[in-house]
């Protein structure tokens, strides 16, 4: 996968590029990072990529020549190319607080693309005509508002990355993750068995891997329920499911 960024701060991304797990992803060539300054890309002298808003108003609004322009030449990057013919095309991602939230199945969808750019705005906006004529998609991280769009595109990244195959040293960690099955994560333990006291569940230790697998869907599900009951009206639960729910319920609530 190839990702690029359009941003006025791409020294922000240094750190997060080349550190933890995106640093070795790209060392193994699963993921190529950029980050590019579009101010490059201004016609103005002074390299100025924003100005004031038709009708009034406060702030300032990213004018539509610079983005237009760095999306294009990136876009002609990739068509130069005859290996990358037959691949997808890329998909063009505003990050703006007006944008479809952002999810883990989404992260999933966009982990299959082969090519993602990134837009990442400041001050009051984005020319609309970005938002109409350059963009396949539009996400925002939650619903509040950020200096820019830098924070919440290393999010979607890491995110995204993090699902390709061979980022992950165990491939299994990215399929039972909170949210990947619907569900929040069931809890974790490792050594001592025993800490101060506080004993690690007596199933883990059993090696009857059977057991610990409906051991860690019914504490998903509890921990869903405690959590997040609003996940549970959204995925297909089995009968199995069901049981071990009212289960969950009778023990939360024994008055009940």
């Amino acid at each position: 996968m190839r990702v690029d960024v359009l941003t006025l701060f791409p020294e922000m991304f240094d750190g997060v590029f080349h550190s933890s797990i995106l640093g070795k992803a790209q060392e193994k060539g699963i993921i190529a990072l950029n980050a590019v300054n579009f101010r490059a890309y201004s016609e103005s002298k002074h390299g100025t990529v924003d100005d004031t808003p038709y009708g009034g108003g406060g702030g300032m609004v990213l004018k539509p020549e610079p983005i237009f322009r760095a999306v294009e030449e990136l876009l002609s990057q990739e068509d130069a190319e005859p290996e990358e013919a037959s691949k997808r095309p890329a998909r063009v991602i505003l990050m703006c607080p007006q944008g479809e939230q952002f999810t883990q199945k989404k992260a999933e969808e966009l982990a299959q693309e082969d090519r993602l750019i990134f837009i990442c705005g400041h001050y009051e906006g984005y020319d609309e005509r970005i938002r109409e004529h350059l963009v396949t998609d539009e996400l925002s991280v939650g619903d509040y508002v950020l200096t820019g769009g830098e924070l919440p595109a290393m999010v979607v990244i890491d995110s995204v990355a993090r699902l390709l195959p061979g980022v992950l040293g165990n491939e299994t960690s990215a399929v039972t993750d909170s949210f990947s099955t619907g569900l929040l994560e069931y809890p974790h333990y490792t050594r001592p068995a025993e800490f101060r006291g506080y004993k690690v569940p007596d199933i883990l230790l059993s090696g009857h891997h059977a057991n610990v697998a409906d051991w860690r869907r019914k504490e998903a599900l509890r921990r869903t329920w405690q959590r997040r009951q609003d996940l549970l009206e959204k995925i297909e639960l089995s009968k199995k499911d069901l049981q071990w729910l009212e289960e969950i319920r009778l023990e939360e609530n024994p008055q009940n």
